[in-house]
C-alpha cells in the first residue's frame, strides 16, 4: 500500500498533465453523473470552488445544477493561521476573492453551521476503494466533515479511478460517494454502479 505522500505526489502529477479542454470536459461529465445520486431533496449543499492552479474539478457546472434546482449553495472561507473554516451562503451579491494559497474564497456574508449542511461536495487528491480520501495534508476538511451532522452526505469529485486501498487515520472521515467523469462509486452500499 502507497504511503500518503507518494499518493499526493503520483496525483499531482497526473492532474499536471490534464490539458485545460480535457479538465473542462472531465469536469462537465462529473456534473452529469452527479445527477444519478440520491441527493437531490436537500436544501443546503456545501460546494468547493476550485483552485485553478492545482487543476481541480471545475465545479461551475455543478453550481449551475444547483443554482437551476434552487438550492442553498454554501462555500468556505480558510483560516491558516486556527486550520478551521468559516462556511457562507453563496448570494448574487457574494464578492469572491482569490486568497494567497490561490483559493477563491467570499469576502464576508452569511455565515452556515456545518450542522446545517446536509451535502457536501469533497475536494481529494486521491481516494481508496474504501472511501477515504487523501486532500493536500492540512486536515481542513477532516476537521470541517467532523462538525457536520452524521446524516450529512460526503461527495468526493475526481478525474481519476479509486487506489485499491488507502491508509487512514481514526481521525479520516470516509466518504459516501465519489463521482468520476465515467461512474459513481458509492461507499456505505459496497457496489460500484456504472
Amino acid at each position: 500500500m502507497a504511503d500518503k505522500n507518494t499518493l499526493r505526489l503520483k496525483y499531482k502529477k497526473l492532474r499536471e498533465n490534464l490539458s485545460e479542454d480535457s479538465i473542462e470536459e472531465m469536469s462537465l461529465q462529473i456534473a452529469n453523473q452527479a445527477l444519478k445520486l440520491p441527493i437531490w431533496d436537500k436544501i443546503y449543499y456545501h460546494i468547493f470552488l476550485p483552485i485553478s492552479a492545482k487543476k481541480e474539478v471545475n465545479t461551475d457546472y455543478l453550481m449551475h445544477i444547483l443554482q437551476g434546482k434552487d438550492k442553498s449553495i454554501v462555500v468556505s472561507k480558510a483560516d491558516f493561521s486556527t486550520g478551521e473554516m468559516k462556511h457562507f451562503l453563496l448570494q448574487e451579491n457574494t464578492v469572491l476573492k482569490i486568497s494567497g494559497y490561490g483559493i477563491p474564497e467570499p469576502v464576508s456574508g452569511i455565515e452556515i453551521s456545518p450542522e446545517m449542511l446536509e451535502v457536501v461536495f469533497v475536494p481529494l487528491l486521491a481516494y481508496g476503494q474504501n472511501g477515504h480520501r487523501i486532500g493536500y495534508g492540512k486536515g481542513f476538511y477532516d476537521r470541517f466533515l467532523k462538525k457536520c451532522s452524521t446524516t450529512a452526505v460526503f461527495v468526493g469529485l475526481s478525474f481519476f479511478e479509486p487506489e485499491p486501498e488507502i491508509f487512514f487515520e481514526a481521525t479520516d472521515m470516509p466518504l459516501n460517494f465519489c463521482v468520476t467523469p465515467k461512474k459513481i462509486l458509492d461507499f456505505k452500499n459496497n457496489y460500484l454502479p456504472l
